[in-house]
């Protein structure tokens, strides 16, 4: 499966800092000193309808954590996923009257296009569930010849049991991950399991259902968690430097996915810092594709809206919080899109070198865009107050702007 196009990003005088970022899994701020190649996995979307201003706000954050590491001098092996055949693509595709494969090829490229107009970095490997297929089943073959799976009525799960650190992503109680369990794709429920939080590694085949050759396993499909596992450890290894995802994902895929992957390995953690984006609500209720409460991006560009000024609704909003998207959240970044664009327009302005460091410093503490945003307001009000005489400083802050937040003025 292949990405979508790179924005260029800016080279900026000076050096910035390292990033300092909430993990899920310590519940505070850590440091990040990845060396020279930082390593992140960031879980993509099941494409059937995509991309709501939900996904739109998690990709932004992971494209900041991009973006500050690139400004360090670093290389960064970025890789995402695609669930490409899942339940609810299959349901949706049922109810449509539509081939899974075309429904998820056709919403795929929507989220490629959405992507490229909001000028988020590419992954450097942008790979499907079905064609990691190969090398998921021989993780888990692996994992029930170890005694850490067991089989259930040709099904194959996961022995939660099995792994000493479960429960250090999410530190959650047994009570809260059942709860969530049965919200969020899991079967806490079925008779017969170890443990009513074991997850499902292989699913046997059913009617009517696509599957794949799983060798010992039987026909079936693989599970979500263990997907992204056999892709981040194919592509990255163990002990990468970022796990990403929705705040909804810290369990149980995040949790799972952990688990799975320390099992196999004997090591931990699989990732040294666990991030999770807020929830962005609509009417009162999150955002999402099961309550159909949706604000899409492919739509509000065909309603002429600018990316920019899309981008820039989701930077006013700190990564972590979860918020209310409105008319009037929209209406102020095009508002401000358009002051920023008349400010770097003039010939000249204030210097702006404190600025590149205003937001290089705003952007290493926890990604704070709000506090960049901030900073960048406070200029273009001073050229407006003040003036100023440094003829290269629009140009500078357009691109810092660009390189650092991905907004293009």
């Amino acid at each position: 499966m292949y990405a979508w196009p790179a924005s260029e990003v800016p080279a900026l005088p000076g050096q910035g800092r390292d990033l300092r970022i909430h993990d899920t899994a310590t519940e505070g701020l850590v440091t990040l000193d990845p060396g020279p190649v930082a390593r992140i996995y960031v879980c993509g979307i099941t494409p059937y309808d995509a991309t709501h201003m939900g996904h739109a706000a998690t990709y932004n954050a992971f494209d900041l954590v991009q973006r500050v590491w690139l400004d360090t001098k670093r290389q960064v092996h970025y890789v995402q996923n695609v669930t490409d055949v899942d339940d609810p693509l299959l349901e949706r595709a049922l109810r449509d009257d539509i081939d899974w494969v075309a429904l998820a090829e056709k919403e795929t490229a929507l989220f490629r296009e959405d992507m490229t107009a909001l000028r988020m970095l590419p992954p450097r490997h942008y790979i499907g569930a079905v064609e990691a297929i190969p090398g998921i089943v021989p993780l888990v073959e692996r994992l029930r010849d170890a005694g850490a799976a067991y089989e259930l009525d040709g099904d194959i799960y996961f022995s939660v049991e099995s792994d000493p650190n479960f429960g250090k992503v999410s530190n959650l109680d047994a009570a809260a991950m059942r709860l969530l369990s049965a919200e969020r794709g899991g079967d806490p429920e079925r008779p017969g399991k170890k443990n009513p939080l074991d997850p499902m590694l292989w699913m046997a085949a059913r009617p009517g259902e696509p599957s794949w050759d799983g060798g010992s396993l039987g026909q079936g499909r693989p599970g979500w968690h263990i997907e992204c596992v056999a892709i981040a450890l194919d592509h990255l290894g163990m002990t990468f430097d970022v796990q990403g995802g929705g705040s909804d994902l810290a369990f149980p895929h995040h949790e799972m996915g952990a688990s799975h992957a320390q099992v196999l390995t004997g090591e931990f953690p699989m990732a040294k810092a666990y991030v999770h984006a807020g929830m962005v609500g609509l009417h009162g209720e999150k955002m999402s594709k099961s309550k159909g409460n949706l604000v899409f991006v492919s739509q509000l560009r065909r309603d002429g809206v600018d990316p920019a000024a899309i981008r820039l609704t989701l930077l006013a909003h700190h990564y972590r919080a979860d918020w209310e998207w409105t008319d009037q959240v929209l209406q102020d970044a095009v508002d401000r899109l358009g002051r920023w664009r008349a400010a770097v327009s003039r010939p000249d302005g204030p210097d702006a070198e404190v600025l590149v460091e205003e937001i290089r410093e705003a952007l290493a503490n926890d990604l704070d865009a709000p506090a960049a945003l901030a900073a960048v307001d406070r200029w273009v009000t001073r050229q407006d107050t003040e003036g100023g005489t440094d003829i290269g400083a629009p140009g500078v802050v357009s691109r810092a702007v660009d390189a650092l937040l991905g907004v293009a003025l």
